[in-house]
Order: C-alpha cells, then sequence, then structure tokens
C-alpha cells in the first residue's frame, strides 16, 4: 500500500488507516467475550496483510474496551508494535465520569491529559503512543494547560506527537500559538455526502451560501502541512447501502458508486474512497469495518484513481446541485 509521510515527523503510514472505534463490541462496561476477542484479532491481523500501519483509537471508544483488546491482541503478535504507528484520542469525558451525575463534557485540562494517556498506554500494552490527537474542541480550552502537558508527554517519551480531531482553522492557530511542538494531524469527518470542508471555496462570494466556522480548515491544513483524516469516509455505510427513506441525492450517487464499482471491477468502497485520495491535500481515510471483506474491499482504493471528471462528477451528483 502507498504511504504517505506525516508532516513535521519521521513516520510513514498507509495511505488508508484503520478505526478501532468498534473493536470492544458494545458501548457499556460489560467486559470483552470471547467472540469480540477473537473478532478483534481477526480484523487487525487483515489491516495487517493489507498494508495497513496506522492504527487510530480514542481512550473514550466503547468505554476503553477497543484500546484493550487491541493491547491485548498487540501482546500475541512479537515485533509487531515496531511496525505500526498507534494514535490515540483523549479530551472527551463521558457522562458519570468519574462520579455519578457528572455531565458529558469536554476536559483539555493539563491533569486530564496526562491521566488519560497513562490509561490508554496501559490498555494498550505499549510504553508510548506514536501521535496524541485532542479529541474535540473543548469551550474552556486553556492553552498553556495543553503546552505544559504536551511538553511534558513529549519529555517523558510518552508521545511522539501531537495533533487535534474536529478543530477549525481559528482553533488550530490558538493552540499552536503556545506549543513547543507542531500540530501534525487534524482528523475530520469527511466524505461525498459531508464535503463542506472540500467545497466551501466553491461557495465563496455566491448568494445564499452559509458561511460557517468550520470555512477555510483545509486550506490552512494545507497551508500550514498539518496532515488531513478523514473518519466516517464511507459515510457510514449509506454510500454503500442507503437506507429506503435515502433522500435523492444519496440515492442518486450510490446509484453512480455501484454502476462504477461494477464497470471498473472493483468494489463500490474502493470508488468512495479512491474520491477520498484524489485530493491533493493526500487526505487519509480512518475506515472502521469489523468485517475483514469490507476491509479488503476498501483498500482496493489503493489501486484505483479517479480522473478530474470523474471525481468532479461525483462530487456534483452527491451535492445534489450544480457548481456554480
Amino acid at each position: 500500500m502507498r504511504t504517505y509521510r506525516v508532516p513535521h515527523t519521521d513516520i510513514d503510514v498507509s495511505c488508508i488507516g484503520y478505526g478501532c472505534l468498534k473493536l470492544g463490541g458494545s458501548w457499556d462496561r460489560t467486559p470483552l467475550s470471547s467472540a469480540e476477542r477473537s473478532r478483534a484479532a481477526h480484523i487487525i491481523a487483515t489491516a495487517i496483510d493489507q498494508g495497513i500501519t496506522l492504527f487510530d483509537h480514542a481512550d473514550i471508544y466503547t468505554y476503553g474496551k477497543s484500546e484493550a483488546v487491541f493491547g491485548e491482541v498487540l501482546q500475541q503478535l512479537p515485533g509487531v508494535r515496531d511496525t505500526i504507528i498507534i494514535q490515540s484520542k483523549c479530551g472527551i469525558r463521558l457522562q458519570d465520569d468519574p462520579q455519578p451525575d457528572d455531565p458529558p463534557r469536554y476536559d483539555f485540562s493539563y491533569r486530564h491529559i496526562l491521566r488519560a494517556v497513562d490509561a490508554s498506554l496501559r490498555r494498550l500494552h505499549t510504553s508510548h503512543l506514536d501521535v496524541l490527537l485532542l479529541h474535540r474542541p473543548d469551550p474552556l480550552v486553556e492553552p498553556e494547560e495543553v503546552a505544559k502537558a504536551f511538553t511534558e508527554l513529549q519529555r517523558s517519551g510518552k508521545v511522539r506527537y501531537f495533533g487535534v480531531s474536529n478543530h477549525t482553522a481559528a482553533q488550530m492557530a490558538l493552540l499552536q500559538m503556545h506549543l513547543d511542538q507542531p500540530l501534525v494531524i487534524n482528523q475530520v469527518e469527511l466524505n461525498l455526502l459531508h464535503a463542506h470542508l472540500i467545497t466551501d471555496g466553491i461557495g465563496a462570494n455566491q448568494e445564499g451560501v452559509p458561511h460557517t466556522a468550520a470555512a477555510g480548515t483545509l486550506d490552512y491544513c494545507r497551508l500550514h502541512n498539518i496532515m488531513i483524516q478523514a473518519w466516517a469516509p464511507v459515510a457510514g455505510g449509506t454510500l454503500i447501502a442507503p437506507p429506503p427513506a435515502a433522500e435523492e441525492r444519496v440515492r442518486k450517487t450510490a446509484e453512480r458508486v455501484a454502476e462504477w464499482a461494477k464497470d471498473k471491477a472493483t468494489s463500490q468502497e474502493a470508488i468512495v474512497l479512491a474520491w477520498l485520495l484524489r485530493h491533493p491535500a493526500h487526505i487519509q481515510p480512518i475506515i472502521g469495518t469489523t468485517t475483514p471483506d469490507r476491509l479488503v474491499a476498501s483498500c482496493l482504493a489503493d489501486c484505483l484513481e479517479l480522473s478530474r471528471e470523474e471525481w468532479y462528477t461525483l462530487l456534483v451528483t452527491a451535492r445534489g446541485t450544480s457548481l456554480p
């Protein structure tokens, strides 16, 4: 599989990453079952066989069970840790954490960042994270505290590089002003049906086009050499099998994707992911399926390149309206 160099680092990653959100099974504190452990081992092995080297986590995924089962699998695969990149996220705190009636919230405080990383390292059975991302913007963020936490984590060897997730250009700029380390990744929701980060420039100076807080985020990342990772790159499967009540633009996009997959002797997943890979920003899709066949089908995107005309055909179909 093709690789990308993560800017400002010495890390090379596969052009497609694997998202470990679903590895831990249910979103509750039910202990992992033997079936869930077996399923996780199978999908991780499949990802590695396909050439995937980046594995994306978050401390909250299935209440920590996703990191835990990944760590168990790693212990059964001697030497693999040195061949893969482990990335995790922190900053989201779930309800009742740690006290009953504590609300869901975001927490970029110095103490929480350090505590969250230590917990992730224990669950993952690793000495360090290659990359740590701040999960969702915290309105109460004090950038000086983030900077203090990042410096301590890097100095101790617990985290090599840092980034963010779901952050706007202005939020990244505010953080970067206080950091000694460059932000190297921004992971955002991005797919054919949720493409405003790519298309916001198309609507510039157009009547009736809303201006969002995220405008300019993709350009900011390109300008400052921040890698873009795309979560939900196939729109949660909607572009592969749209629900019966899906709006017309969704149905038409899925139909075109299926038609092209047949014509090109590839998979529907490959068509959808190739649309992201065609973008010159070197966007890295983070796929999250737990079905080995779908993972293999997704990796076919590495062998497929869409023309400019095909890329725009999909864009216009998914927009459901013509370009200005």
